[in-house]
């Protein structure tokens, strides 16, 4: 299964997105947790380029892709954003309270802890964040 959405870098598309999502989790017989599951961890890693990748605020596309060997299912977000490696951010200290705790963080950190594969590369002047997730257990 391969399957592909070019989207705007607007908040707007988020909703385009979680469509996406739920197509490849229907196509794949993912159950709803991990739907949702799923849907969080694009939002997080798509709603941060949209927010953060184009301070000149340009209009640019994302492109994600989904495929998947029915053992694991990988997502592959490309954008010409600034460079920016999620996971070389440091992770968000979930002892603290909210308050005591450092503004960002914890978006990569919920989106480790769901995928259980997250990689980045820059090529070609691209962002290329990789999210890779065991479907099946055989």
């Amino acid at each position: 299964m391969k399957q592909e959405i070019v989207i705007k870098n607007e908040i707007a598309e988020l909703e385009r997105l979680a469509v996406f999502v739920e197509e490849v989790s229907g196509q794949l017989n993912l159950d709803a947790e991990t739907t949702m599951n799923l849907n969080l961890a694009l939002e997080e890693m798509v709603s941060n380029v949209i927010l953060y990748a184009y301070p000149q605020k340009m209009s640019e596309i994302i492109n994600v892709m989904a495929s998947s060997d029915d053992k694991v299912l990988v997502f592959t977000i490309t954008d010409k954003g600034e460079e920016f490696d999620p996971t070389k951010v440091e992770e968000a200290d979930i002892t603290l309270g909210a308050e005591d705790r450092e503004i960002g963080g914890l978006g990569i950190f919920i989106v480790k802890n769901i995928m259980n594969e997250v990689t980045y590369q820059r090529l070609d002047g691209k962002n290329v964040l990789t999210l890779k997730k065991n479907i099946r257990n055989n």
